[in-house]
């Protein structure tokens, strides 16, 4: 349940900078006047809370050793707590719907979109649905529309996983018996799919075409994954579909800035200072301004420490560098009521030691959703 009172004492990152103005939460909101019991956060600071606009961190809590457990609805709430660690109070689940099986099968996907249903209710960070739907899966096509309509999943992305080059050249690809086990079936078996799907690539448009269109009437947000060229975001911005995740090319996201798209960058590539896959710097992406928000992608702590990293290099100012994380990803999702620290908004804060980054408490729609340490002292005194 929301709790009323009045951080006091603090540096606070408002839109246009910091500020020591004292922060009130009621009703679950930001509130103009002071309410509630006076909380003493001198030596700390007050950002707004994280918006994650993609990550997929969740499944190791879902999944936590292939089939060893399916306690799917403790998982969500582990993830939640997780999440609220790290800061992030609106985070999107981002699950497979693919035909590489396992944990990215669409019947794996049916038990998560369940529990994350079951548990988003009873938890202070606001959890949301991404359905990440494999191109060339079209046999699968018909189940996941069903699947969107039942869980009023509100975001689709497309991704495509197959390694045409060396299908097309007849070799095995890489890895293929791992991800095969993964997927239980035998790598023959796995190869022959992989092979059927790459040779139906001629149907992919024409299906892609109707399914957007189909989509876009239900009012469902859309985004690509990994392009590559200027004219894999002209097709798919022609498709309706106006979120680039992860541009593997500057190329791709000059282009996607170029058509008014938005861009959503890896905050694990800013931490590392380069793609783990060899792809486009983000660092560099960031500093030529193609970027509109920073997700957590594979790493929920990755978010605040990429802000933070762009402001040890130069990147951007505090503000800037926090809006990435915050107000960029929640204008992203439609979500004009969060990811700044300004009345009448979500309350949605989170409470950092300015020395080491550190997260100590993260407040989600006015709910304390974390705490430890020592400032845990100054909220119960």
């Amino acid at each position: 349940m929301p709790i009323e009172m009045t951080l006091e004492g603090s540096r606070v990152l408002r839109p246009d900078g910091w500020d020591d103005a004292p922060v009130s939460v009621a009703g679950g909101r930001i509130a103009e006047r002071a309410a509630g019991r006076r909380i003493d956060l001198s030596g700390y600071e007050i950002r707004a809370g994280i918006v994650d606009a993609h990550g997929d961190g969740f499944e190791r809590h879902m999944a936590p050793r292939r089939g060893a457990l399916r306690e799917r609805d403790a998982g969500v709430v582990a993830v939640a707590a997780e999440l609220a660690a790290n800061g992030i109070t609106t985070a999107v689940l981002a699950q497979f719907w693919s035909w590489e099986g396992g944990m990215r099968g669409p019947d794996f996907a049916e038990e998560v979109f369940s529990a994350v249903a079951a548990v988003a209710p009873t938890v202070p960070v606001d959890l949301r649905l991404q359905m990440r739907l494999e191109t060339h899966y079209l046999e699968a096509f018909a189940r996941a529309e069903a699947m969107i309509d039942r869980f009023g999943i509100p975001m689709v992305v497309f991704n495509d996983h197959l390694p045409h080059a060396r299908l097309a050249e007849g070799r095995r690809p890489q890895r293929l018996t791992g991800q095969a086990l993964k997927s239980g079936r035998n790598p023959e078996a796995h190869l022959a799919l992989m092979q059927a799907l790459h040779d139906a690539s001629d149907r992919v448009p024409a299906a892609l075409d109707a399914l957007c269109a189909r989509l876009a009437e239900k009012g469902i947000a859309m985004d690509s994954h990994d392009d590559r060229t200027a004219e894999d975001r002209a097709a798919w911005r022609a498709r309706g579909v106006r979120v680039s995740e992860f541009p593997e090319t500057a190329e791709a996201a000059r282009a996607g800035r170029e058509g008014g798209d938005a861009i959503v960058l890896g905050a694990p590539n800013v931490v590392r200072g380069a793609s783990h896959a060899g792809n486009a710097s983000a660092l560099d992406l960031v500093a030529e301004g193609l970027c509109d928000a920073l997700a957590s992608d594979y790493h929920y702590p990755a978010p605040a420490r990429a802000a933070r990293r762009c402001v040890e290099l130069g990147l951007r100012d505090d503000a800037a560098a926090w809006a990435m994380v915050s107000d960029g990803p929640a204008r992203l999702l439609g979500l004009d009521d969060r990811g700044r620290i300004e009345p009448g908004l979500r309350a949605d804060l989170v409470v950092m030691e300015p020395a080491t980054g550190r997260i100590c408490a993260t407040i989600s729609g006015g709910e304390i959703a974390w705490m430890a340490g020592a400032v845990a002292a100054r909220f119960l005194a």
